[in-house]
């Protein structure tokens, strides 16, 4: 990596004030003096410093985040707050985008990355990721409803659903239930429901693979995962 890249990349300036910065010697890379920014460099086997600060470096970056509604997830949007918005600048620097979507007023697990390896091979239709999801719903949720979802029901476009896992916690006129789904279709839980003649109200996805949702992280609240988490996805 060119030392110029590095520094810009981690905020030290624009790709010519960083240029500056090298040309008048505030940059070490191993206690050595560089002013060309051309020089490669390898981030993580040497140490560079700017003003004698070390500057820190990790290819990849992984987060937890506990999507509030209101934010949808996406790397920018014209009128509305992003997930990227919430996150604070250093994180940002990494260009981290987020692993699937979910729906505005959806909340709960959204896994941040820049690792578009991962990203692929969680979002991948071959691969049938997990995804587990906690909803209030508006109607009676009964065995009816868990026996279809587990043959597959059919969408308002015609879309026949994989079969999916459907655990009823508590029944009556607002249901609370957990789901289990393989796919990502378009708003796919709220329109499962309305398959059956039901309504959504609430939708909080808990799991993603085998990667849980931290119970201590408030909405619109994020982390790095651990190096435990982390294996989970691999």
């Amino acid at each position: 990596m060119r030392l110029d890249k590095l520094l810009s990349n981690r905020g030290y300036g624009s790709r010519k004030e960083v240029k500056e910065i090298i040309k008048k010697g505030h940059v070490l890379v191993n206690e050595e003096r560089i002013k060309d920014g051309k020089t490669q460099i390898d981030p993580i086997q040497q140490i560079v410093t700017v003003f004698g600060e070390k500057v820190e470096y990790k290819e990849f970056i992984y987060l937890m985040m506990n999507k509030p509604p209101g934010v949808v997830s996406a790397t920018e949007d014209t009128g509305d707050k992003t997930v990227i918005d919430l996150l604070g600048k250093d994180d940002q620097l990494y260009n981290p985008f987020p692993v699937g979507r979910l729906d505005k007023d959806t909340v709960g697990l959204l896994l941040l990355t820049n690792n578009g390896k991962l990203s692929h091979q969680l979002l991948s239709p071959n691969k049938h990721v997990t995804k587990t999801y906690f909803a209030k719903i508006k109607g009676v949720v009964t065995n009816s409803d868990v026996e279809a979802f587990q043959t597959g029901v059919t969408l308002d476009d015609g879309y026949v659903t994989m079969p999916a896992t459907l655990r009823i916690l508590s029944s009556g006129e607002q249901s609370e239930i957990e789901l289990d789904i393989t796919e990502g279709k378009f708003h796919q839980v709220k329109r499962m429901f309305e398959a059956v003649d039901k309504k959504v109200v609430y939708l909080k996805r808990i799991k993603m693979a085998s990667l849980q949702l931290d119970p201590t992280l408030s909405e619109g609240e994020y982390r790095e995962l651990t190096k435990e988490e982390l294996q989970l996805l691999e």
